[in-house]
């Protein structure tokens, strides 16, 4: 049986110690020059111990300054209650859900008339092509992108509902302006899924190598058709999703 390679060693060593808070949250790491020496390994071989513990997402490579344990606070999502009618909230879900966990919340607008994809137009109940009206949300937690959200709503929407258009911000929630006009969505359907980053997707929520991306689409249906597809892509490391579902009255006041 062959022995471990001396560079997986470094690695899961210095990850049993930044598991352990040996080297908290924030913290640098030694110098390459004393992992060598701790190690009495090559230059290259604690680098690459570092390097797997880079891809694994706990460190980052700072220029000229070594390797520092990764920073961040996750932010819990709850899904059942994001856009819920029945649960008071004060206008946008997004805003309402950071701003009660006592966070800052900030998000950039755009919106745009465009093609549906394959994907989108499949859970509309549309031709691939067709055009609707995305509204892009780039959204951040305390100034730290957290994720964006992509929201297709089919064209018969548009006439009965023209605030869609409008570049910024609908202060009480599309959700909610729409069920005021009479589009109550009664249903959704979620699909979660993960993966790695695409480039354009690493660059707008500045994910550092070997974190993966959360991908939730979830599509709002009214009593006889498809509302809107939303797609939400979330840091892999900085959220964490739960659900309710049924009668929880045994769960008391469990957070």
């Amino acid at each position: 049986m062959s022995q471990q390679p001396l560079y997986r060693r470094v690695a899961d060593i210095l990850r049993t110690e930044i598991s352990s808070g040996v080297f908290p949250p924030g913290a640098r790491l030694p110098s390459e020059r004393d992992l060598c020496d701790r190690f009495d390994a090559s230059r290259n071989t604690v680098r690459s111990g570092l390097n797997v513990l880079v891809g694994e997402g706990l460190i980052t490579p700072s220029q000229g300054l070594g390797y520092e344990v990764r920073s961040h606070e996750v932010f819990n999502l709850n899904a059942s209650r994001f856009e819920n009618l029945t649960f008071p909230q004060n206008g946008d879900a997004y805003n309402t859900d950071v701003t009660q966990a006592g966070r800052r919340p900030h998000q950039d607008f755009r919106v745009e008339m465009q093609p549906a994809r394959a994907e989108v137009a499949e859970q509309l109940g549309i031709s691939e092509g067709e055009t609707t009206v995305l509204r892009f949300c780039h959204r951040y937690v305390d100034g730290v992108p957290w994720s964006t959200q992509a929201t297709s709503y089919p064209m018969w929407l548009l006439e009965m509902a023209p605030r869609l258009a409008q570049p910024g911000d609908i202060d009480e929630g599309t959700t909610r302006y729409l069920a005021g006009l009479g589009v109550e969505q009664i249903g959704y359907h979620d699909d979660i899924s993960t993966r790695m980053p695409t480039p354009e997707e690493a660059r707008l929520l500045q994910i550092g190598a070997g974190i993966p991306v959360l991908i939730w689409r979830r599509t709002g249906y009214s009593a006889d058709k498809p509302v809107r597809c939303t797609i939400t892509t979330l840091r892999g490391d900085l959220n964490h999703m739960n659900y309710e579902i049924g009668d929880l009255v045994a769960r008391g006041d469990a957070q």
